[in-house]
């Protein structure tokens, strides 16, 4: 954070004008004298709720599947499989920015719809952005045009109470207003806003186990608050970005983005379990070894389908791949131009949230139907989503059959001990999220060790090659620009040491 922000407040409207007239509606302003503010303001929405959906295009739309595991890479030994994380930025910061321009362009009787897409975009981002680091700047991050271009650091605490402000603020504003113009995922309803940023709620609460006890936070009597209304009832509610068959608009990985595709590897954390309880996924996110298919197995047999240790050494990776012995990427992804939706916050992980709230005692009801719910959830939304064409689910497509049979499996069922049936519902969770939510399994490992990745120290990159990473480092810059307070940051932290090992305030227990 530096004086870079003020600039980009200065230019930042002008830029994402010209950007954006291509790919929208004028027709109001031929009709409403107060056209071109409308315009204005509901471009400036678009390019917010854009942000908040966009993924990474090619190879780094893979880096948190590395990360989770689920995935191997047999190009070259990939620091995201191999855990070796480094600094990110703070380029989050900028969409709040084009919401405060948003806001300043929104001058009529419909405001609320704005005021709570603002304070929904502010929370989604500085939730993240902590979630990566640690402690923050906040409460000083956006007043550079006052003159303060070195803002201070506000605790991780801080920033997550603010963030639940922030998303009580939109819950208030989506409950009283109209059409949210320039929306290009609900269509303007605010209603499925609301239930949106209830789910969000939940979301960050959960991430917020470990500090259950903490007063000022109540996180179990709020979050018994927030789940008893306005919550996802289907996959129709998802936060999801829809590609096209359109260029600009193909799928992130699609393969005239990316011709190193088949190096993708499944990975057997994900894969041996979708065998043993005989989950038709499989056949949708894998395509068949051709080591398998050599030998006679048929593409519609799960013994066609071959996970990859993703902590083994490269040298072994390399030689799995050259001999076929893998399972790759489904050609769904690759050679459809569309893919599938990209979820960022879904009905099926509501599901399961509701399912963990229930197996801590914070909500009613049973965790075994919400867990049900969330595996029905996520392989509806695939058949859903997918071509019905035998190269994409390789002849076992979803139906209601072999749903019932995954979610009744003896493997899959919930037993009633607390740890066992934690794991299962972590565990159906990160399936669910194959390809999508980004970096939330990570974020379900770090807070409860599950699903268990596989740790290999001899092929561990972190400095401690007995443990995953837990956070990533402080930007360069901020080191350069805003010296004095990051380094205070660091110091109150962890006695001045800024390392991927460091435990932030979230992770504490």
């Amino acid at each position: 954070m530096n004086i870079i922000i003020f600039y980009i407040k200065k230019v930042l409207l002008s830029i994402l004008l010209l950007s954006l007239i291509s790919c929208s509606d004028f027709d109001d302003l031929n009709t409403d004298p107060d056209g071109s503010t409308k315009a204005s303001r509901s471009l400036l929405a678009t390019n917010v709720i854009l942000n908040l959906t966009s993924s990474s295009s090619g190879k780094t739309f893979y880096s948190n599947q590395l990360v989770s595991k689920y995935l191997a890479w047999a190009e070259n030994a990939d620091g995201n499989q191999y855990n070796s994380f480094g600094r990110t930025g703070f380029g989050d910061y900028a969409v709040i920015i084009n919401g405060e321009k948003m806001l300043e362009m929104t001058i009529e009787s419909n405001r609320s719809a704005y005021e709570g897409l603002y304070f929904f975009a502010k929370a989604y981002k500085m939730f993240y952005l902590t979630m990566s680091l640690g402690d923050i700047p906040y409460s000083e991050a956006f007043r550079a045009e006052e003159g303060l271009t070195k803002p201070k650091y506000d605790t991780q605490k801080e920033v997550l109470i603010a963030v639940l402000d922030n998303l009580d603020k939109a819950y208030a504003e989506f409950s009283k207003s109209g059409k949210l113009e320039g929306d290009p995922v609900y269509q303007g309803d605010v209603n499925k806003w609301r239930v949106l940023t209830r789910a969000m709620q939940l979301k960050i609460l959960m991430q917020l186990s470990i500090k259950e006890n903490d007063t000022d936070l109540k996180i179990a009597e709020r979050f018994k608050q927030y789940a008893a209304t306005d919550l996802m009832t289907s996959n129709a509610d998802n936060f999801q970005r829809t590609y096209s068959s359109v260029a600009k608009e193909y799928y992130p990985i699609y393969y005239t983005r990316l011709n190193h595709n088949p190096y993708a590897m499944l990975s057997d954390l994900l894969i041996d379990k979708l065998k043993e309880t005989e989950d038709v996924r499989l056949f949708y996110y894998g395509k068949p070894s051709t080591a398998k298919l050599a030998q006679g197995v048929t593409e519609d047999d799960f013994e066609a389908y071959v996970g990859i240790n993703p902590s083994i050494s490269f040298d072994e990776i390399k030689d799995r791949w050259g001999a076929g012995d893998f399972s790759g990427i489904n050609s769904r992804y690759t050679h459809h131009p569309s893919g599938e939706p990209v979820v960022k916050v879904g009905y099926s992980e509501q599901q399961f949230i509701l399912a963990e709230a229930a197996l801590r005692g914070w909500i009613s009801g049973a965790a075994k139907d919400y867990y049900s719910e969330g595996i029905r959830a996520s392989m509806k939304f695939i058949d859903d989503n997918t071509v019905d064409d035998v190269k994409f689910h390789h002849g076992r497509k979803i139906t209601e059959g072999n749903i019932v049979t995954a979610v009744e499996h003896v493997n899959n069922k919930l037993t009633g001990e607390f740890e066992k049936d934690l794991e299962l519902i972590i565990y159906q969770k990160y399936v669910s999220s194959f390809m999508q939510r980004e970096w939330d399994a990570y974020y379900d490992y770090r807070r409860t060790g599950y699903p268990k990745f596989p740790i290999n120290p001899s092929t561990n990159q972190n400095t401690i090659n007995t443990k995953m990473p837990v956070r990533w480092m402080y930007p360069e810059s901020e080191y350069g620009h805003n010296s004095q307070n990051v380094n205070q940051a660091v110091k109150n932290q962890w006695n001045g040491i800024d390392d991927v090992n460091q435990v932030m305030w979230i992770l504490q227990k």
